[in-house]
């Protein structure tokens, strides 16, 4: 790929990449870039499109925005051009629900994978969809300005685009709940103490602030990065013997690298 090499440009997803760096925009900031279901395509198709070259993936929103969460559309009883209400949805079988919301979840899923590092660059609003697809990312740089918010539940919804998990591993239980069921707004000073923001910085500093993450986070070797992403992420579900164990694995995996000996 050559350098800034326009990869995917559709239904409010922009993606493009540099060397190593790719980056994903949301680009309908006159919507503050709500999402809808084709925009939950055009993310899945971005994370299949990604050249095996990439390392670090930076996610933003253009405008002032975000992501002000799922576009109020998607309720009205006509829906989106050429897609299903989410009314018509749930008159169907309770099979076909469960594989819509398994679709659309892909646009999520795919931040988190162990030869990738993800970086969320949010400001302003991240609303419900907008704060899970922030969530989605491994780290979250956020402008002074944030505001997170979970508003599924006022909606007499739930959070159902992946966000629980992460939420729960970074504020723990009882933070997490209080979050969704009041569907109140975290700012800036919150998410970082709790860990929701890896760092804050003034709005105008946030596109450098992610570029210098990403150029930190390619100076180790890529395969010792993503050996040790896969230890970190996988550490939760393992006891501390199992980790004991892994860490022993890898470690013996980058030494017969290094040395030449790898399988």
């Amino acid at each position: 790929m050559t350098s800034l090499d326009s990869v995917l440009d559709k239904d409010g997803v922009r993606l493009t990449v540099d060397d190593a760096v790719a980056s994903v925009t949301l680009t309908n900031p006159a919507k503050r870039n709500a999402q809808s279901p084709a925009l939950w395509r055009a993310l899945a198709e971005a994370g299949r499109a990604l050249p095996g070259s990439v390392r670090v993936v930076v996610l933003r929103g253009a405008g002032k925005s975000f992501s002000a969460g799922l576009d109020r559309q998607a309720f009205a009883p006509e829906g989106f051009d050429g897609e299903p209400s989410f009314l018509d949805m749930a008159r169907g079988s309770e099979a076909d629900l469960d594989a819509t919301i398994a679709e659309y979840q892909e646009a999520f899923t795919w931040w988190r994978r162990n030869d990738i590092v993800s970086i969320a660059a949010v400001q302003g609003h991240a609303i419900g969809a907008g704060f899970q697809l922030a969530l989605a990312c491994d780290l979250r740089i956020v402008a002074e300005d944030v505001q997170f918010a979970m508003r599924e539940t006022s909606l007499g919804l739930v959070p159902d685009l992946t966000g629980t998990h992460p939420l729960v591993n970074l504020v723990g239980y009882a933070r997490a709940l209080e979050i969704c069921a009041t569907g109140r707004f975290v700012h800036a000073e919150e998410a970082e103490r709790t860990g929701l923001a890896n760092l804050v910085v003034p709005a105008d500093q946030l596109d450098a602030a992610a570029s210098d993450l990403a150029a930190a986070l390619l100076a180790a070797p890529r395969d010792a990065v993503v050996e040790t992403k896969a230890l970190l992420s996988g550490a939760l579900s393992r006891t501390y013997e199992e980790q004991r164990t892994a860490e022993r694995a890898a470690q013996g995996r980058r030494l017969r690298d290094l040395a030449g000996l790898a399988d």
